[in-house]
């Protein structure tokens, strides 16, 4: 690593700031004045400047002509083109410090947005939830990105300034008081990062680093360079710092098969290393999750500890997509991929990945993964739903305006039973009817090319619509994705809620002590829709799954040995359509 390093750094008397501009011919920086940096050969620019302390606002000047904010700026109070504030971690005063993490095993994960999961849309407002999150089961909290982003509301995706959590939700030190009250609960709070692209708004680097990116193309422009020791630098330091100066217990790191690696050492395993050593060093617990549309399985490994170079687990397309025909009936798109969908769940349950190196038609025939099942299950974050398959549609629309309501309880009934870490999408336990659509907050030509592109992106779905599909851009939109608690006392979604209690209390209790060493056993599904499934655990004991994932009832075969059952009836010659029965042999 340089010696330099991007962020601003408080000492006793002062605050040294650096900028890795080597494009730029001279750099000031402007605190009530301007404060000259000096240059290195590496196009390194720092300086010291005496009596600034945490609070300090300042920009850089970039050749006399462009103030800029801090790439690595740690707060962005006026949005991404105002100035940055030096923020002083230290002076947090942590309750929960003796706080060191929980097993990975331990992990059942709810994917948030912070601006929509409250009325208030604020760090603090989620405080108040905590508690729904323990008593329904969860024991991990998970947030989409809050890199800082231009506007009041985005889901995070189009981040520009990575070390500065988004001003909309409120400051650092509150984003800091949600993780210090989830921590007190036993919760673990994950934070969602994205190295594979910078937003579209407010990002300068590329007028005096330009090497940051290369010629190669990602879906959101210039690809970041990652064989420049500044811009690894940059974003393994990004990842220490939410680990350090806001004890997240682990980051989702998004779509990283866009990442254009050109180079011997790949960036997720430089990260996974040094996050690694961090770990051993704080003796914390720390999880690293890929987001990966490659299934490569080759950088997964759920049971070393600490990381090193290498990844718990990966969020299991797959296996949603596969549920995801099942239940809706829809094959458009890449879900044309799953044309025999309970022969994928089956597969995804008896080896990880449904896709291991076959030829992916939605994918014009290139072969898609690696063979997966000498992994063991906790290396596939399994799920229904999420903000991608939610808010990438026309309507924003959830699995309730689609699918059989008996179906989706036997879904979640297989997915949170399972020894695969599950995950839901917020409001998901009570079956909300909320949508969750795309949202921003672009101004000028830039907001008129995203109506553009969704219309483009949609045509036939605009066709059909028409008006009824929310602008992006407008604060209705936003609003309309707004969670609505006051559901959760509604009967049928009380009655969801309860179900997913019962299922996750479950869990805990038969399988989460169990999951340490369990491995991949069969699963095999018949014409009839029947499932047969079973996992050995890691204390010797057989976790076995019977299920029928058809409206018809469905004969019991005659192979079939039932153990002590630990939900649903155990089945004498049939089983009733959508019924799940999960039994266990102990050793």
């Amino acid at each position: 690593m340089n010696a330099h390093r991007f962020e601003p750094r408080l000492t006793e008397d002062g605050i040294t700031f650096s900028l890795w501009a080597p494009a730029a011919k001279t750099v000031d920086v402007m605190i009530d004045g301007l404060h000259a940096m000096q240059r290195d050969d590496a196009g390194w620019f720092s300086t010291h400047v005496s009596g600034a302390k945490g609070g300090t606002r300042y920009q850089f000047r970039i050749d006399g002509e462009l103030d800029v904010p801090d790439p690595a700026s740690h707060f962005q109070p006026a949005d991404v083109a105002g100035p940055s504030e030096v923020i002083d971690h230290a002076a947090y005063r942590w309750r929960a410090d003796d706080w060191r993490g929980r097993p990975w095993q331990d992990t059942v994960l709810l994917e948030t947005h912070v601006g929509t999961f409250t009325p208030q849309g604020t760090y603090r407002a989620m405080i108040e939830k905590l508690d729904h999150l323990v008593a329904t089961g969860f024991t991990a909290l998970e947030l989409m990105p809050l890199a800082d982003f231009p506007g009041r509301r985005n889901w995070g995706y189009d981040g520009v300034l990575w070390y500065a959590p988004d001003s909309s939700y409120g400051r650092p030190d509150d984003l800091k008081a949600l993780i210090d009250e989830a921590h007190l609960r036993g919760l673990m709070v994950f934070l969602d990062v994205v190295y594979n692209h910078f937003g579209p708004e407010g990002n300068f680097l590329g007028r005096y680093a330009p090497t940051f990116f290369s010629e190669s193309q990602t879906p959101w422009g210039n690809a970041i360079d990652y064989r420049i020791p500044e811009v690894r630098q940059f974003a393994i330091g990004n990842a220490l710092h939410w680990l350090n100066n806001y004890r997240f217990d682990g980051l989702r790191l998004d779509a990283v098969h866009a990442i254009a690696e050109m180079g011997d050492m790949h960036i997720l395993n430089d990260l996974s290393r040094a996050v690694g050593e961090f770990a051993k060093a704080s003796g914390r617990q720390i999880h690293l999750v890929l987001e990966n549309d490659d299934n490569s399985a080759t950088l997964l490994d759920p049971v070393t500890n600490p990381p090193n170079g290498k990844y718990r687990a990966q969020w299991n397309d797959d296996y949603h997509h596969a549920w995801h025909v099942l239940l809706t009936g829809e094959a458009g798109g890449y879900y044309g991929d799953y044309p025999t969908p309970r022969s994928s769940i089956a597969r995804a349950l008896r080896s990880g990945f449904a896709y291991q190196g076959e030829a992916s038609a939605h994918r014009d025939g290139v072969l898609r993964g690696e063979p997966s099942g000498d992994l063991s299950p906790l290396a596939f974050v399994n799920f229904l739903q999420n903000h991608d398959q939610i808010g990438n549609r026309p309507l924003g629309d959830r699995l309730e305006a689609t699918a059989n309501f008996a179906a989706i309880e036997a879904a979640l009934a297989i997915t949170l039973l399972s020894p695969m870490p599950p995950m839901m999408f917020m409001g998901e336990e009570w079956g909300t009817t909320s949508p969750f659509p795309f949202f921003c907050d672009f101004r000028g030509d830039l907001a008129g090319a995203v109506r553009q592109g969704r219309r483009t992106e949609f045509r036939s779905a605009y066709e059909k619509y028409g008006d009824e599909i929310p602008d992006p851009l407008s604060e209705a939109t936003f609003r309309l994705a707004q969670l609505d608690w006051s559901e959760r006392n509604q009967p049928v979604h009380h009655a969801r809620l309860t179900l997913v209690g019962k299922l996750l209390a479950n869990r805990h209790a038969e399988i989460t002590p169990r999951l340490d060493g369990s491995r991949f056993g069969d699963a095999s599904v018949n014409d009839d829709g029947l499932l047969l499934a079973h996992w050995t655990l890691g204390d010797g004991a057989t976790l076995q799954l019977i299920a029928n994932l058809s409206d018809g009832v469905a004969a019991i075969p005659a192979s079939y040995q039932a153990r002590r059952p630990i939900w649903g009836e155990i089945p004498r010659d049939e089983l009733a359509p959508w019924a799940v029965v999960w039994d266990l042999g102990e050793r």
